[in-house]
């Protein structure tokens, strides 16, 4: 009963005037970014944290998470109409939903993928709606040495289970730890890593990291993207799947909705990984295995719902633990800390209209792009035909102004600057960029939960092994390193002696 309570107050946040337009917009943006290949909902939210300093948090919250969840629909347009994933969860959905449109079924394809994502999204309101609080209340009871090694978890797993090399990807997660060291410390007010600049006393911010690697950098390495799109269809058809269509999705839905709400929750998945995994469940389960590949609609409408699923539940953690399971859900953790909110369990106990709110907008939303999307097929398909080369200087512009009009100091500016140089060059040596806002994000939070747990302890560092759980997050770290990294280094050894 408290369960309807809180959803029925939430909605009731939700549905003012202001946060539904801020909902529209976030899924109308979503949608578009989704469609034209080579932005991203990363680089999208990193250029609009600096737009969301005069937003009222709870909007500015659902616009962000708007974008996210809607780029993730937005992707199945272009992979069903053109064969161009807009985003890497869509490349799945390219192989049996372009054959479909080539069959001239685009419009049952569209539809099933709509409500594949409506059906998902509705669930995963449900599951985050049911599990945010019991996290949040036993997340309480963590003292400082829990944080820290909830952290440190989350931290390791998310560099060992990212795509890429494991070794580079904890590199990568150190270095962010130390950009977030840079600074005056809090306690004793030295400066720490300033190199005499006085513009970094108060620290690398989070807005300039994150809009130079991901917004500057993801750009600027586009550039070199050949252009060729060749738009097979836009003339859709039909947007009503038969009932034999209906009936072949449905499980494959409910199968990939379960499986992407699983992945949702673990640190450092995308939703590519739970869309791919739905995809080979189905070619398994299926009486004909030969059908995909050649317009089975059971490879739309699984892993459709498999990515949507993905990307909502990666809130749990975030909402109620306050760790980031992605690179977006560590921007959305900055978005939290921009507006003065504290990440973790207490943000639903201090901040009830921004945990309800933004889960019951969540439901909103995804009826929004329902509605928004199938009829306006033929707009985001044109989009295509617009050259990124001319999207390049606007979208450059508007990113300096947002890191301009956050301090109004020029300095940022060059610093974001610098940080899109460093985004091209570890995408050039094939380090993910994204555990190292993971460790820029976590990192003073790691700082002050350690701090304040020697303090504590009088400086006694068995503090972290003598509780239960602290205890049990540390033995799982290490587990997930030995597991993970030894192999990765036996392998490099073997590269190297061979």
């Amino acid at each position: 009963m408290e369960l309807f309570h809180n959803l029925f107050f939430g909605f009731g946040v939700a549905l003012t005037l202001q946060n539904l337009l801020y909902c529209f917009i976030g899924v109308f943006v979503g949608t578009l970014i989704g469609v034209l290949p080579g932005i991203g909902p990363m680089a999208t939210i990193a250029m609009l944290l600096p737009l969301t300093y005069n937003v009222p948090p709870v909007a500015a919250l659902i616009m962000l998470a708007g974008i996210y969840y809607g780029a993730q629909y937005g992707g199945s347009t272009t992979s069903i109409l053109v064969n161009l994933p807009g985003e890497t969860s869509s490349v799945v959905t390219c192989i049996d939903g372009y054959q479909m449109a080539r069959q001239g079924r685009a419009g049952a394809a569209l539809a099933i993928a709509a409500i594949g994502s409506f059906i998902a999204g509705t669930i995963c309101t449900l599951i985050v709606a049911m599990f945010g609080p019991p996290l949040a209340d036993m997340a309480l009871k963590f003292g400082s040495p829990e944080y820290f090694s909830l952290m440190l978890m989350g931290l390791v797993a998310a560099a060992v289970l990212a795509q890429g090399d494991m070794i580079k990807s904890l590199a990568m997660v150190v270095l962010g730890l130390l950009l977030g060291v840079v600074g005056s410390d809090v306690d004793s007010g030295v400066k720490r890593f300033c190199f005499d600049i006085y513009e970094l006393a108060d620290g690398i911010g989070f807005v300039v990291i994150a809009v130079g690697v991901f917004a500057v950098g993801e750009i600027i390495s586009n550039l070199s993207d050949p252009e060729e799109r060749t738009i097979f269809t836009s003339r859709v058809g039909s947007l009503y799947p038969t009932l034999q269509d209906m009936k072949q999705s449905i499980a494959p839905i409910i199968r990939g909705t379960m499986l992407g709400a699983f992945f949702g929750v673990l640190p450092g998945t995308g939703p590519s990984i739970a869309s791919f995994g739905s995809y080979m469940i189905e070619k398994k389960v299926a009486k004909d295995p030969s059908r995909f590949g050649h317009g089975a609609i059971e490879g739309v409408a699984g892993p459709e719902a498999a990515n949507n699923a993905d990307a909502q539940c990666k809130f749990i953690p975030m909402l109620t633990l306050g760790i980031p399971a992605s690179g977006t859900m560590a921007l959305m953790l900055g978005a939290l800390m921009i507006h003065g909110i504290t990440p973790g369990p207490t943000v639903m106990t201090q901040k009830p209209d921004l945990f309800w709110g933004l889960v019951a907008s969540m439901w909103i939303g995804n009826l929004m792009l329902v509605v928004l999307n199938l009829p306006l097929v033929g707009l985001w398909v044109s989009l295509l035909k617009v050259p990124y080369r001319l999207l390049f200087p606007a979208i450059m512009v508007f990113s300096a102004i947002g890191i301009y009009s956050a301090n109004n100091i020029s300095f940022d500016v060059y610093l974001a600057a610098l940080f899109g140089v460093f985004g091209i060059a570890w995408r050039i040596l094939g380090c993910s960029p994204v555990p190292l806002l993971l460790g820029f994000v976590l990192g003073p939070m790691m700082e002050e939960n350690l701090r304040r747990a020697l303090q504590v302890s009088n400086g006694d560092p068995s503090v972290f092994v003598t509780q239960p759980i602290s205890l049990a997050f540390i033995m799982v770290t290490v587990l997930i390193l030995i597991v993970m990294v030894l192999p990765a280094v036996r392998n490099r050894r073997g590269d190297l002696t061979g």
